[in-house]
């Protein structure tokens, strides 16, 4: 029996995730705000937090489907 110890990913798999993941988390800061104000806000609708964070969370979740996926050319 061949004692196997290797990952399934690779490293370059890893590092790729580990993009990813930053991507996503950077779309989701970007939607955040100040929620402590009682009063309306109309701040809550800018371009930032309904358009650019979602997109970016968005291309961030697809690249990690690339970073699963991708698979380094064997010399």
């Amino acid at each position: 029996m061949e004692n196997n110890k290797q990952l399934r990913l690779g490293k370059i798999n890893l590092v790729l995730l580990a993009v990813g993941f930053a991507i996503i988390v950077l779309g989701f800061a970007l939607m955040t705000g100040s929620s402590t104000n009682i009063e309306f806000n109309p701040d809550i609708f800018s371009a930032r937090r309904i358009t650019i964070g979602p997109m970016i969370s968005f291309f961030g979740f697809i690249f990690l489907v690339f970073a699963i996926l991708y698979k380094p050319k064997s010399k």
